[in-house]
């Protein structure tokens, strides 16, 4: 495949949907709502990253280590942002996609200046799930653990 070139499968609805499902799920994280963003998870869900020794398997794992982290930097005086782009959709197979994305961490302390924290490879594999997009499988990658 060259550069120019999608696969015949990725069709600009189904980018689209990709898109406004990440923004959707980095808005519920960033604005604290950990709940609800972990319902972006399946149920079996996994979150990996290099970052961390063990993956959190589960929606509950997937929970907690989400709100120990929001709890975390709130009590610091700590905003996080996420920002993904580049984003791709791939191995389009029915309702199962594989999206990979690169994603900035920004952190910005209460009366401070916002800083990039992490540089990532974000890759996916996302299933619709009675109408809607849940992760199955998260890999994170961050840049200066390679």
């Amino acid at each position: 495949m060259s550069v120019t070139e999608l696969p015949q499968t990725t069709t600009a609805g189904l980018y689209t949907e990709i898109q406004q499902f990440y923004a959707q799920q980095m808005h519920l994280l960033d604005d604290g709502r950990v709940e609800e963003w972990a319902q972006t998870f399946t149920t079996d869900g996994v979150f990996a990253a290099n970052a961390q020794p063990v993956p959190a398997v589960g929606r509950e794992a997937i929970t907690a280590a989400a709100a120990a982290a929001t709890e975390a930097y709130a009590k610091a005086g700590v905003q996080r942002r996420h920002w993904l782009g580049m984003v791709s959709v791939e191995g389009v197979d029915g309702d199962v996609v594989t999206a990979r994305c690169y994603a900035l961490v920004i952190e910005t302390p209460r009366g401070g200046r916002p800083e990039i924290k992490a540089s990532t490879l974000c890759v996916d594999r996302v299933l619709r799930v009675e109408g809607a997009w849940q992760i199955q499988d998260r890999q994170i990658t961050r840049d200066d653990l390679i």
